[in-house]
């Protein structure tokens, strides 16, 4: 099954596109992903598309730093819900501890290892794709958001003592230099960040400490385990192809890297199917959306995946007793009544 990663792993990715010449939607079309999905920060798409997407578009940009340039534009917010909790830690060894510990909840292709010795940190970063593919800018894009993510603690001044990759290096080193400064190195035997361990020992300007327990009790109640179940995953996925119109047991078998009938069988051991599943999510989404006033009709319908509106109506009528505008009255009447 293919590892999942967050869809904010591709924040800015489109315009990055965009201001190089290049169409994202049609390239994302390529690979099996949608450009609308990403809105969704939080939804999960394949690892491995992910990585074909962006050594597509480095080549199509004629870009060899296509992957380092989104990892500029990166923002901490794009780690998701661990973020909060890393702006409170009271150092710098335990956010990257935490980061690092709690990886698969942002990138599950992602591993990471800190390691101390001789007064140096190394920081190494590996991916593991399914299938041997080339993955040049998505290791580039890893390495400089964890630098990025030091330098948010460290400084803007804060320069590693060398920053290393395992493929060779570019025509142009122009951005390496400027992101990096002249202490990048090329056919290293890993792929990471070697800086000072003294650096990890370095208060967290961030932090406040009054905050620290509440954002833990938080975190805490929304970590979850590295062994996401196939359930979890085609919930994820469901709510990501619903708006693409191309929601099928297929895509998201496509999406894992197996067949229907895998998903089938996994599903049918947990007591579920995927029409169970699609329905279910798309009974959750209905009554968030419906709810909402300034969304048309029409607009849910297509969000949760009907081909007309028609056909939304007459499913809606069949899971809740009455039409969409009548719960929609309903709901707000008794919101009203809570409010008076």
């Amino acid at each position: 099954m293919k590892s999942l990663v967050r869809n904010a792993s591709l924040s800015s990715y489109v315009e990055l596109s965009q201001s190089l010449g290049i169409d994202p939607r049609a390239l994302m079309k390529r690979v099996g992903l949608d450009a609308a999905g990403l809105a969704v920060q939080d939804r999960w798409i394949s690892g491995e598309s992910v990585i074909h997407l962006l050594e597509l578009s480095a080549a199509a940009a004629r870009r060899e730093d296509f992957g380092l340039l989104l990892a500029e534009r990166r923002r901490f917010s794009n780690l998701g819900p661990i973020s909060l909790v890393i702006r409170e830690e009271p150092d710098v060894r335990s956010a990257i501890e935490l980061l690092v510990r709690h990886e698969h909840m942002y990138n599950e292709m992602l591993h990471a290892v800190l390691s101390e010795a001789s007064g140096l940190a190394t920081l190494k970063l590996r991916l593991e794709p399914v299938e041997a593919v080339a993955a040049r800018q998505s290791i580039e894009l890893a390495v400089g958001a964890f630098h990025q993510v030091l330098r948010n603690f460290l400084g803007a001044r804060w320069q590693a003592l060398s920053v290393c990759f395992t493929h060779d290096a570019p025509v142009d080193l122009t951005t390496h230099w400027r992101i990096f400064g002249h202490v990048v190195e090329f056919d290293r035997e890993f792929n990471g960040i070697v800086f000072y361990g003294s650096d990890l020992n370095v208060p967290n300007p961030m932090s406040d400490p009054l905050l620290r327990t509440y954002v833990r009790q938080y975190f805490e109640s929304i970590a979850v385990s590295r062994d996401t179940t196939m359930p979890d995953r085609v919930r994820e996925l469901i709510g990501v192809l619903l708006p693409t119109g191309r929601c099928s047991i297929e895509q998201v078998a496509c999406s894992l890297g197996v067949d229907r009938r895998t998903v089938h069988r996994h599903l049918a051991a947990s007591g579920e199917t995927f029409s169970s599943l699609l329905n279910a999510t798309r009974v959750q989404l209905a009554q968030q959306l419906v709810a909402n006033p300034r969304r048309s009709l029409t607009e849910i319908s297509g969000l949760l995946g009907f081909s007309a509106p028609s056909a939304f109506s007459r499913w809606f009528r069949e899971r809740f007793g009455c039409s969409a505008r009548d719960w929609r009255v309903r709901q707000a009447r008794q919101q009203y009544l809570v409010e008076e």
